[in-house]
């Protein structure tokens, strides 16, 4: 394992390049996203809330919201709100609801440490506590999944590789930190990064913009996602967006040092961004 885990804190990372190339995990890089939600996600939800009796529609509704609609890629609590109002609404009451949905719409940070001083703040709550089992059970969960089932996509090491002659790389996920270290160290591929910026580190939005004032210009800031909070992430802070498309990662990751010359040469904004989302947009659709 390379001293790229030294740099979790973004107080700590120092700009080295010009530019920076920022990367999801699941789903864009790493073809973990579908068999998460599968076995560990959705299930864990059903268990948590004693869903059972309902599970197959719920389950259904949960891939949909969470890999296959324009909710694709969104942080887990904010998925769990999601799946959590439908299903209180259609299904069974869920107590407490209005505590868990205040909490992720106003928390900074929306990962289990905050969640956590959430719960502190909150000693009534029923919801909040429930949370925070239920996301833990999802990373109990996840680390049984067989490190053979959770690989890269094709040609990712050599697209980072070559991302890290030239540009500073960060990991830009709203994964859970020990998942994303296991799965990019196991493949080598954290020795083409310079920081992890995982789900405790705040939103992706947030991580792109504090990397930002370690003194880039956002013309050379490219943002590499699945999702469209990847794409709205990048579009607030006014950089470059890069998507890795559903069932197309290979065709995309192929392409990624056309795109990166074109961020170099300062050819990327205007007609070939609008090209790049008008594809992503079309394939979500």
């Amino acid at each position: 394992m390379n001293n790229a885990l030294m740099d979790i804190n973004l107080n700590n990372f120092a700009k080295k390049h010009d530019y920076l190339v920022c990367v999801d995990s699941d789903g864009c890089a790493m073809d973990t996203m579908d068999i998460k939600h599968f076995k560990c996600f959705g299930p864990c939800m059903v268990a948590e809330w004693g869903l059972e009796e309902w599970a197959e529609p719920i389950l259904k509704r949960w891939n949909d919201l969470n890999l296959y609609t324009m909710t694709r890629g969104i942080n887990r609590f904010k998925g769990l709100q999601l799946a959590l109002i439908e299903i209180n609404e259609q299904y069974k009451k869920i107590e407490d609801l209005e505590t868990l949905v205040h909490w992720v719409d106003t928390s900074k940070a929306l990962g289990n440490g905050a969640l956590e001083e959430a719960i502190a703040a909150n000693p009534a709550s029923v919801s909040l506590p429930k949370a925070l089992a239920w996301s833990k059970a999802v990373n109990a969960s996840i680390e049984e999944i067989p490190m053979s089932e959770k690989k890269p996509y094709e040609g990712v090491a050599e697209a980072l590789a070559l991302a890290h002659q030239t540009c500073d790389v960060a990991i830009v996920s709203s994964a859970n930190l020990g998942a994303v270290v296991d799965e990019w160290d196991l493949y080598g591929l954290l020795d083409s990064v310079d920081i992890i910026c995982a789900q405790d580190a705040g939103s992706k939005a947030y991580c792109i913009g504090e990397l930002a004032k370690k003194g880039y210009d956002k013309a050379n800031i490219l943002m590499c996602g699945d999702a469209p909070g990847d794409k709205a992430a990048a579009e607030k802070n006014e950089v470059a967006y890069f998507p890795i498309l559903v069932k197309h990662e290979k065709e995309c990751w192929d392409q990624f040092a056309a795109a990166l010359a074109k961020l170099q040469s300062g050819t990327y904004a205007g007609e070939y961004q609008d090209q790049r989302n008008k594809a992503f947009l079309d394939n979500l659709s």
